[in-house]
Parts: structure tokens; C-alpha cells; sequence
């Protein structure tokens, strides 16, 4: 494996070349993080339905090992190029154009994929506890919520930054399975993993008629999505990328 030194600057490299894409191949692969993200997301749920939270929390890793073995840009991974951005090797245009358009295929990748699992039955028989899910998120107070979001994405940015650090692919899947199946297992807040859950429990309630009490698209962006993904930035960029700047990077 590599030493935390050399990870530091692998990263400084790797968050060079991901704000150098053209903003069409941070989109499509923006999208493909969404959907890989949104699948471990239909496959936690089943998980905890069948086996409990501790089955849910071992099935969702394969969301963030798809996003690296495959190839794909995660908003809340991409946090660790503000490194990037401070030592100078980027613009922040380029940092924020990132953020923006993968955020944006993140979204689009998690709707399709919902659209897709609730519209072919596939939730028909664990309905209620999809709905369920997106009304504890949706109902989350914006302060608890913004607080899971740090946590999250704390452990998220750390599993990347691990993976980084191995390699063999094993080793990557080792590196980034302990932190996400910690962050599960604990409850924190993730936001593109929400672009699928949150949107789930509308769709699923809107395909079965069902009026369900504090469960709405705007309830969903006030107070889950908005304080989550803020949240995942302080996490990601705020805490694990500067202290590893200051501890590695800055002379």
C-alpha cells in the first residue's frame, strides 16, 4: 500500500485530472455513480426488510466499490478535490463545475434507477417499509440532519482516500467496505444515497395511491437533501481533506 505521504499526493493528482473532464464526461459519469449508488441503495433495502439494519449495512458498500473499481464520479468523493484547489493545481471554476455537474448526474443517475426499480414492482412487497424510510429522512431536523451529513461523509472520504492507498483491487474492496458499512450501521446521512431513497417512498406512494402524512418532494429538499448534502461537504472537504492537507501537503 501506499503511505498516508503518498496518498496525499495521489489525491493532489487524481482531483487535477477528475476538474480537468469536459463537463459532458463528468455528467455521464456523474450519471453511473447515481445509478451504482441508488442499486446498493434497492439492494440495502430488501436487506434490511429480510435480514435488519446489519444486513442493510453489509449490502450497501458494493454501492461506493462499483463507483471505484468501475469508474465513476461521486459528488461526495469528489469532496477530497478541494485539496486540489488549495494548493493551487486547479481554479475554483473548475472545483465548483466538478461539484455542480457531477452533483447534477449523481441525481439523475439516483432517479432513473428509482423510476425504474418502484415502476416495475419490484417494491410492491416491501412498499411500507420504503415509505417508511422516506419519512424518518424527510422528517429529520435540518441541525440532525446536517450533522449525519458530516459524519457520512467523514467515513466516505476516508474509505476513498484508503482505496487510494491500496493497489490491488481486494485491497480497495477491503478499504472501502469498513467505513461504509460503519456509516450505515450508525445511521448517518448520505446525499446521493437520499436522491434514491427519499424519491423511492414519493414514487412508490404516488404509484399506490397512497397519501402518506409529512412525505413530499419539498419536505424531502428542505430538510433532508439541502442539510444533508452541506453536511457531506464540511465532512468531506472541510475535515478530511484540510486536515490531510496540513498534515501532508503544506509545507
Amino acid at each position: 500500500m501506499l503511505t498516508p505521504n503518498e496518498i496525499a499526493s495521489k489525491t493532489l493528482e487524481v482531483g487535477k485530472a477528475k476538474a480537468n473532464l469536459t463537463a459532458w464526461k463528468m455528467l455521464l459519469l456523474g450519471i453511473l455513480a447515481g445509478m451504482f449508488i441508488a442499486l446498493a441503495g434497492v439492494g440495502a433495502s430488501f436487506g434490511g426488510v429480510y435480514g435488519g439494519k446489519l444486513t442493510s449495512a453489509l449490502v450497501f458498500p458494493i454501492g461506493l466499490i462499483m463507483v471505484v473499481i468501475a469508474g465513476s464520479e461521486l459528488f461526495t468523493g469528489n469532496n477530497l478535490i478541494i485539496m486540489s484547489w488549495i494548493k493551487g493545481k486547479i481554479p475554483f471554476r473548475k472545483l465548483l463545475k466538478n461539484w455542480l455537474f457531477v452533483y447534477l448526474g449523481n441525481f439523475i443517475g439516483a432517479l432513473l434507477v428509482t423510476s425504474l426499480v418502484v415502476y416495475s414492482g419490484v417494491f410492491d412487497n416491501i412498499a411500507d417499509s420504503v415509505i417508511a424510510t422516506a419519512v424518518t429522512k424527510s422528517n429529520l431536523g435540518f441541525l440532525e440532519a446536517f450533522i449525519r451529513g458530516i459524519l457520512c461523509n467523514f467515513l466516505v472520504c476516508i474509505a476513498i482516500w484508503m482505496a487510494f492507498g491500496a493497489e490491488t483491487i481486494n485491497g480497495k474492496v477491503l478499504a472501502i467496505f469498513g467505513p461504509i458499512f460503519l456509516f450505515v450501521l450508525c445511521g448517518f446521512e448520505h446525499s446521493i444515497a437520499n436522491m434514491f431513497y427519499g424519491p423511492a417512498g414519493i414514487l412508490v406512494a404516488l404509484k399506490n395511491g397512497i397519501l402518506v402524512e409529512g412525505l413530499s418532494i419539498g419536505a424531502f429538499l428542505l430538510n433532508n437533501l439541502l442539510p444533508v448534502t452541506l453536511g457531506n461537504i464540511i465532512g468531506g472537504a472541510g475535515i478530511v481533506s484540510l486536515s490531510y492537507y496540513l498534515i501532508y501537503v503544506k509545507k
